[in-house]
């Protein structure tokens, strides 16, 4: 891990190294796969963010699962903007009946989810659970329950592992905080 990096001018030092981050979701898929044993769920990858977390959680999972992708965005540089926008939608007959697990790379106020779970639910799913890889508890303004998180981080803004910052830091295996 690198000690500092700098995206667009600005820099930013380690926050959580790949190996702890490969750590952290083996053990997120060995907690999913005994509590979807005997089921085969749908996993729904938020994008971009999520891909890269979606594919080694789905790696980690011991389980019959399938995956599919669905676009949601409320970024605009470094903060949610506020404003969600549905960008690559969903087909109701790809979770209805099912055990659905949506897969998120971070929560942060919380208002992605409170948007897209209302209409998740009129699809008719047989149940719904969310796993985040990153949740900034104290920056939530919704009432939503991540049933599978990753790490609970404070309100600074991260990049790396699939997070980015204006496109750029997806690629960086680590991640890493905005310095003060």
């Amino acid at each position: 891990m690198k000690d500092n990096i700098k995206v667009h001018g600005l820099s930013f030092r380690p926050y959580l190294s790949r190996g702890r981050i490969a750590e952290r979701i083996t053990e997120l898929g060995q907690h999913i796969s005994q509590d979807y044993q005997g089921k085969s769920p749908i996993f729904l990858a938020v994008l971009n963010g999520a891909f890269m977390f979606a594919a080694d959680l789905i790696r980690a999972c011991e389980i019959d699962c399938s995956i599919t992708f669905i676009r949601l965005s409320s970024y605009d540089g470094l903060g949610s903007s506020g404003q969600v926008k549905t960008v690559i939608g969903l087909q109701e007959d790809v979770v209805k009946g099912k055990d659905v697990i949506i897969i998120e790379d971070i929560v942060d106020t919380g208002q992605t989810m409170a948007h897209f779970l209302p209409q998740l639910e009129k699809m008719g799913p047989a149940s719904v659970a969310i796993a985040s890889l990153l949740v900034k508890t104290e920056a939530l303004e919704c009432d939503v329950d991540i049933h599978y998180t990753g790490f609970e981080i404070p309100t600074k803004f991260v990049i790396g592992y699939g997070l980015d910052y204006d496109g750029l830091g997806r690629n960086i295996p680590d991640i890493y905080q905005l310095d003060d």
